[in-house]
């Protein structure tokens, strides 16, 4: 989650920018394309550079190594991981889509480009004292962007979308350092307040007949509670008390699929496809092992 923040708001800038023209070409526009381009390699080499000297500045070493963090955070990292390949796959391959090229061409380069700059992303944390270079994290990333890959194309659509939602947990001040201070920082760096789900749409596998809401989604979710340590999964905070133990949670809600709203109003449009990343509070109903609860709202 380190970096997903600044990924995400530099491809919505883009996506957002893109659309905000005109429809898509229905031929090659040299003009966008090049403009494209032009944008993700500067997006690429600026965010690389800027993380080398801000972020990864006090623990950059010579030295290049490898790290398993497959079974750290039971999990909630890679579905990150898997989340941000997804995402850079559809905005790059959505935005090349509106500068011309046809299905097949959009979709090589969005893969492309979001493997290989998560791949850049990964060697960074290879020189890292702090990290190293994850192969799990590198699958995740790759299974991100073939779950976009196959339904566009078997699709031409995505009808089982990944999403995410965050709330502030109660544990975050035992660790602030790792799991934030603010309130920023803890909604992008506290796993137990996050949520990552498969939003399905079942409209879009009926035919246009059907009655049912098209954008109505059912929503399954996973998070984690009571995670503080990578990893341990029981955490003591004080003598004679009952300590945190880790656990996973899943989780089933609605959602509301806003892609398949057509407004006028191209920018009403684009404004949906950015807030479409992300779910719907709804009432939820959770399962963390041992018991069933129901949250009247769940972000």
């Amino acid at each position: 989650m380190k970096k997903l923040f600044l990924i995400f708001i530099l491809l919505l800038k883009l996506n957002c920018h893109a659309q905000s023209f005109f429809e898509k070409d229905t031929s090659f526009n040299a003009s966008r394309t090049a403009w494209t381009s032009g944008a993700i390699a500067g997006g690429w080499t600026g965010s690389i550079l800027a993380l080398k000297n801000v972020w990864y500045k006090d623990s950059w070493t010579n030295e290049f190594h490898t790290f398993d963090d497959s079974k750290q955070w039971l999990g909630m990292d890679k579905i990150g991981h898997f989340y941000t390949g997804n995402l850079i796959t559809k905005n790059i391959t959505s935005t090349y889509k509106w500068s011309g090229l046809n299905r097949n061409q959009s979709l090589l380069i969005g893969s492309s480009v979001a493997f290989g700059y998560l791949t850049s992303l990964e060697v960074l944390d290879g020189y890292s004292k702090d990290w190293g270079f994850s192969w799990s994290d590198i699958s995740a990333n790759t299974a991100g962007i073939f779950w976009y890959v196959w339904q566009d194309l078997l699709w031409q659509e995505q009808r089982m979308k990944i999403k995410f939602s965050a709330h502030l947990s109660p544990y975050a001040k035992y660790r602030p350092n790792v799991l934030g201070g603010t309130v920023a920082e803890r909604l992008l760096k506290d796993y137990n307040g996050q949520s990552y789900w498969l939003s399905i749409t079942p409209s879009q596998f009926l035919s246009n007949s059907s009655n049912f809401p098209k954008w109505l989604s059912f929503s399954f979710g996973y998070s984690i509670d009571e995670k503080i340590y990578g990893n341990f999964n029981q955490f003591f905070f004080a003598p004679n008390q009952k300590p945190l133990n880790a656990k996973s949670q899943y989780l089933f809600s609605l959602d509301i699929d806003f892609e398949q709203f057509n407004p006028k109003r191209k920018w009403v449009k684009t404004l949906f496809k950015v807030i479409n990343h992300v779910k719907v509070p709804f009432p939820a109903v959770i399962f963390n092992g041992e018991r069933f609860e129901v949250s009247p709202l769940y972000f």
